[in-house]
Order: C-alpha cells, then structure tokens, then sequence
C-alpha cells in the first residue's frame, strides 16, 4: 500500500513490490553498466548507490519502508544510473529531445552547460526527502515543524556529504576522471548550486505536501 502523506506511521511495502523494485534496478544497473563512457567513473558513481539498496536489503527483516518511499528511491537510483553510464555532463538529453520533438532544451532555455547533473541534485531532494521523512517519522519523535526542519537538514547535510567525496576524489583521480567525476564543468560554484538545488526540491516537495494536507481539510 502507497504511503498516506500524513503524520501516520506508513505501512511496510508490499513484498511483490520491494521484489519488483529491486529486480527493476539490477536490471537497469547492468544495463547501463554495459561500455558506459568512463568504467571508472561508473563504479565511483554507483559505490552510494549500491550501499544504500543493500542497507535496504540487509535492513528489510527489522525496518521497511514503505512502497511510496522505495518507489522515490527506485525513482532517483533510475536518474542516477542514466548519469553514471555516461558520466553527468555529458548525458545527450539534449540530442534525445532534438530527435523526439524537434526542440533543443538548451536553446529554448538558454542554457549554455549540460544541466543534467542539475538535474540530479534537484530530483534528490525531490525524491529522497520522503524516505528520510519517513525515517525520521517512525524512528523519532519529530512532528510538525520540527519534522520539516530536521528533514530538511538531512537532505542538506547528506548533499554537502557527497560533494565533499567528490572534492577528495576530484583532487586524487587524475584530470581526465577527476572532472567526469565531479563534473563541475569549470563552475566555480558548482558544489554550492547543487546543494541549493537539493534542498530547494526538498522544500518544494514538503511544500506540496503542506498544500495537499490542507486541500484536505
């Protein structure tokens, strides 16, 4: 059952699901594990990625999530493996939307970068914020706004986490997978944009559901 977007303990996911959930992204990792563009840079990209399913596969007998947060997840690991075969600023989305609708993102939008690691920072706090409201909504005592702001703090925390892997990383793997890596693509203020824009999606989604929950009242 899909979790209820309220203060309730969510109910654990439907066991069908969390297998069609998990085969789905091992499907899709070995996939797009075939001849991506850097075989290092996938592997340093996909380390986070397979410890958090196996956290939840090793957590699955005392603590599951609820199918809405696995379906988040699945959600953003789906976005994450695209970025990892062919390393973040250099998916052709671009290219992809020219040959399906005739239009270039980056021309209407003016964009002058390839945005898609944006992409993937926003749609972590999209995506991820429900998992780690939901932890904090069955394991703490956190409600109301105490709840939003520590959920919140843990996507900014856990976005400033990772862009500090990628500057030790960055500085250790040499030019050429140091930059596919980190992905900066020459911004000075990458790792701070990315950050923003993790938290401003986590904001965004808490915000929907603020406005859900008093459409139904």
């Amino acid at each position: 059952m899909l979790l209820r977007v309220s203060d309730n303990v969510a109910r654990p996911a439907d066991t069908r699901i969390e297998a069609a959930l998990l085969g789905g992204f091992v499907l899709l990792a070995i996939a797009l594990g075939i001849a991506p563009r850097s075989r290092v840079d996938w592997l340093l990209e996909n380390v986070l990625a397979v410890a958090l399913v196996l956290a939840l596969v090793l957590a699955y007998r005392r603590f599951r999530l609820s199918s809405f947060s696995l379906v988040m997840i699945f959600a953003f690991l789906c976005i994450h493996e695209v970025g990892s075969h062919y390393t973040y600023s250099r998916v052709p989305y671009d290219q992809w939307s020219t040959l399906l609708t005739g239009v270039s993102v980056n021309k209407v939008l003016g964009l002058e970068r390839n945005h898609y690691d944006r992409l993937v920072h926003l749609s972590y706090g999209l995506l991820m914020v429900w998992p780690m409201r939901e932890v904090l909504l069955r394991l703490t005592p956190l409600r109301g706004a105490w709840l939003v702001l520590m959920t919140l703090n843990v996507v900014l925390a856990t976005s400033a986490l990772y862009e500090l892997i990628e500057w030790v990383g960055g500085a250790y793997l040499g030019d050429d997978t140091g930059q596919a890596f980190v992905g900066a693509q020459n911004d000075p203020w990458d790792s701070q944009k990315d950050m923003a824009l993790a938290l401003f999606g986590a904001g965004l989604s808490l915000l929907m559901l603020a406005g859900w929950r008093r459409a139904q009242r």
